[in-house]
């Protein structure tokens, strides 16, 4: 998967009152191409160890089909941490392609985020971080668990 050279670090958003937590990606650093060595890295060394810090015994993981996230070295991470709670092309529970009533992040959230971070139509790479980091920032836990129950609505 190439990010347009970019690298990312986990970063825990707010918690719903079931105790569901949003998980984002922040940036850190450019001109990095994500591969599977580097993708199971930020999990192994940053990700799993957050989630090490939260009560989380119950968390779901879902992620695209993207092939850094489907080499089979991820699939086995991921499975030894989320068990039969992994959401994956070649996991326990197969990721579906293009539904946007199974991606709750991709039928909403993204675009909600990236509406409010072009608002003020950022000129320099500075001050899109800014807003991306202040947008994340802003989400609400009540926004969280509203996406939650629209999205298990729609798997009845």
């Amino acid at each position: 998967m190439h990010t347009s050279g970019v690298a990312y670090s986990p970063q825990f958003g707010g918690q719903d009152s079931r105790g569901l937590k949003g998980f984002g990606f922040a940036t850190l650093c450019h001109n990095v191409t994500v591969n599977g060595d580097r993708y199971r890295a930020l999990i192994a060394n940053f990700f799993i160890p957050e989630l090490n810090n939260h009560d989380v015994q119950e968390l779901w993981f879902q992620q695209d089909g993207a092939t850094c996230h489907t080499a089979r070295a991820t699939i086995d991470l991921l499975k030894d941490t989320f068990g039969d709670r992994l959401i994956s092309r070649f996991g326990p529970v197969n990721w579906s392609p293009r539904s946007c009533d199974l991606t709750p992040l991709d039928y909403f959230l993204w675009g909600y985020v990236k509406s409010l971070v072009y608002a003020d139509k950022p000129q320099t790479l500075d001050h899109l971080k800014d807003n991306i980091r202040r947008v994340i920032a802003d989400i609400r836990p009540q926004m969280f668990e509203k996406i939650i129950e629209n999205w298990t609505s729609r798997l009845d």
